[in-house]
């Protein structure tokens, strides 16, 4: 089974830092990546920016606006997209993923959100 796996954190906490901190966390992080990294389960990763479009038909047309569109002060940071058996399986591989890994992520709000897909399409 294929999961997507989305990554999200509170901005405004993570925003209220100063940067040295911010990249001393992201350097605690390496080393948690690469042990997720090496299930060879991992599809995709990929790290997200805060821009955001929002598009959707109306009628008859395609309109375009900014974003973000949530009200809550969680934006997703990161995606990514995983082989697994099961549910089961899927938790225990995100489980190694930085954002459960590293402390300070408690404060900045980090967690996982795991989803089943049921369709993928890969061309490689």
């Amino acid at each position: 089974m294929i999961f997507l796996c989305m990554g999200y954190y509170n901005a405004e906490k993570m925003d209220a830092r100063p940067s040295a901190e911010i990249v001393a966390v992201m350097e605690e992080c390496q080393p948690h990546i690469e042990t997720f990294y090496n299930s060879g389960k991992v599809l995709l990763d990929a790290g997200l920016e805060t821009e955001t479009k929002n598009l959707r038909r109306s009628d008859g047309k395609i309109m375009v606006t900014d974003g973000p569109f949530t009200e809550s002060k969680e934006l997703i940071g990161s995606i990514f997209i995983i082989e697994a058996e099961d549910m089961d399986e899927a938790i225990q591989l995100a489980s190694t993923h930085p954002t459960t890994q590293v402390s300070q992520g408690e404060e900045f709000g980090w967690r996982i959100e795991i989803r089943p897909v049921h369709y993928f399409k890969n061309d490689k």
